[in-house]
């Protein structure tokens, strides 16, 4: 807090005067069309309080870190994103990665695993093990995680429509190699409303997809009581193109969506609050990263506390995990993605991030090599144990640009949740569009930019070099979608179907009605039912969601 005459003389005796003429370029703004000036003072704070809206790490706000020593006790989680192909091949390379010192697992799962269909449903045509591992029964999921212990491996599965059932094949491997299951942790992604507004690996209409999440809020509070029961995820949203004061605004909102489903759902909020977990991006524009975390978290804690009227501190705490940038890597010289994903660590670990994962040099050709994974981690590990940015807490506390930038990015999301607020929340507005159009515009403003040379792109759109040589290339054998249709065929043919076939007549019959469903879903598995299978049962009583064309 300053005094008004010392900021009139600060604001007299340090404003710097700008010839336009002698700039390198006519403005400066961040992603989110914030201007930034040629320099900050503390007359940019001039309503700034540091007591309110920053206080201590560890307490509300929880501005500035979720735990009160940062990284000084323990170094986030190092997570790599992997999985293609078949459920061995996956195997090797998580057991490679746990070698290498990757301290999580996140699991990628192909197209046909995200929209609950099996590797024979003629959809799945070419594309079976493309971008992620192939799961369709408890047969692949015990492959997967065959020789890894689930009570000593933390796990995060990027999966939304059929989270339920990806979960209880987790859980079901878990208890075969003895595990109980309040020994098992880990997250799955089970974030359905960024689907509608941004991705599209959607299967069920969301009120009913809201329920399968509720429903599992109140199974893991019961019976999985470390497990993150949801990833609220801003990462593909930002990826979809949006500005990092839309990615706050949407991620947040998603979150209070869930909240109030959850509550509306008749469950108590300590009970389930404190295992929601957030996922944003980070991107390319450092300083502005590093303030969308800090905003996003002290934003998350007013809500719960004005909001939801709650001071159960872990209730309040916005816990994230992140992930770099896919959207900014290039084909182009892949190397230079090595850079991007360093500076975009960078901006999570000074913004406080609970885990991280960092892209591969060549994600934009194919799915990571060995060797770029490794790269990938290591690029963890230098910052982690060579750069010392662990060592304090919060480190840009009180940088006039990043208090500043920080005040700015919550006011503007901030804003943009009134908007969602008026149209009747998060669901309401997803229906009418609202995030939608937010997105495709900012979108394509970024890609006019891009286009014109106002965004440089190095490589792509200046420096760049003729005559590359593409690099070596992770390839997924054509022949897999064969091979793993016969699978399938084999686990039909082998299992009990009059159990397969009552449990799944079960689970509709639950789903007709209001029980809890995963433990019908649970069961279902355990039977050997697939993927496919469970999401067809609840396929025929919740019906399929039509996207909606948004101008």
């Amino acid at each position: 807090m300053y005094q008004k005459d010392f900021l009139d003389q600060v604001r007299t005796q340090l404003t710097v005067s700008e010839d336009p003429a002698k700039l390198r370029q006519r403005s400066f703004e961040t992603s989110s069309g914030i201007p930034l000036k040629n320099s900050y003072t503390p007359a940019d704070l001039a309503d700034h309080d540091p007591l309110r809206d920053l206080g201590a790490p560890g307490k509300f706000p929880f501005t500035r870190h979720v735990q009160p020593t940062g990284y000084r006790g323990r170094l986030w989680t190092m997570r790599q994103y992997a999985g293609f192909a078949t459920a061995e091949e996956s195997n090797a390379r998580y057991r490679y990665l746990l070698e290498q010192g990757t301290t999580g697992l996140s699991v990628a799962f192909d197209l046909p695993t995200q929209i609950g269909m099996d590797p024979d449903h003629p959809m799945a045509l070419g594309e079976v093990g493309k971008v992620g591992v192939s799961i369709s029964s408890i047969h692949d999921m015990r492959t997967l995680f065959r020789d890894i212990p689930l009570d000593k491996v933390s796990t995060s599965m990027t999966i939304n429509a059929p989270a339920s059932v990806l979960l209880a094949l987790y859980l079901a491997v878990a208890e075969e190699q003895g595990v109980s299951w309040d020994k098992v942790s880990g997250t799955i992604q089970n974030d359905i409303l960024k689907e509608y507004m941004a991705r599209g690996t959607y299967i069920f209409p969301p009120r009913q997809s809201l329920r399968l999440i509720t429903d599992i809020f109140a199974f893991c509070a019961e019976q999985v009581p470390n497990w993150n029961t949801i990833s609220i995820s801003g990462y593909h949203i930002r990826e979809a193109g949006c500005t990092a004061a839309q990615e706050i605004a949407f991620t947040l909102g998603d979150g209070i969506a869930y909240v109030q489903a959850a509550l509306d759902a008749g469950l108590k909020l300590e009970a389930f609050a404190p295992r929601l977990s957030f996922f944003f991006n980070a991107h390319n524009q450092f300083f502005e990263e590093v303030a969308k975390f800090r905003a996003a978290r002290r934003l998350w804690a007013r809500i719960m506390k004005e909001r939801f009227k709650t001071d159960d501190a872990k209730s309040q705490m916005l816990r994230f995990h992140t992930q770099t940038a896919g959207s900014t890597l290039t084909a182009q010289q892949p190397d230079n993605n090595i850079v991007r994903t360093a500076v975009q660590a960078m901006a999570a670990v000074c913004g406080g991030t609970q885990s991280l994962h960092t892209n591969s040099r060549d994600e934009a050709l194919a799915l990571p090599t060995e060797q770029s994974a490794m790269i990938a981690l290591r690029t963890q590990q230098i910052l982690a144990h060579e750069s010392r940015v662990a060592d304090v807490v919060d480190p840009f506390a009180g940088s006039y640009l990043i208090e500043s930038l920080t005040d700015e990015l919550e006011a503007r999301a901030s804003a943009l949740l009134a908007k969602v607020d008026e149209l009747g929340g998060m669901v309401a507005a997803i229906e009418k569009g609202l995030p939608q159009r937010e997105i495709q515009n900012a979108a394509y403003a970024y890609q006019k930019a891009v286009e014109k040379g106002e965004q440089v792109v190095v490589g792509v759109n200046r420096f760049a070099i003729s005559g590359e040589v593409t690099p070596d290339l992770l390839r997924v054998d054509e022949s897999l979608g064969e091979a793993r249709r016969r699978q399938v065929a084999a686990v039909r043919a082998g299992r009990d179907q009059e159990a397969v076939a009552a449990r799944l007549a079960e689970l509709a019959a639950a789903a007709r009605g209001t029980e809890n469903l995963m433990p019908r879903i649970v069961a279902a598995v355990k039977a050997e039912a697939t993927v496919g299978e469970i999401c067809d049962a609840l396929r025929l009583v919740f019906g399929e969601y039509q996207e909606h064309l948004v101008l």
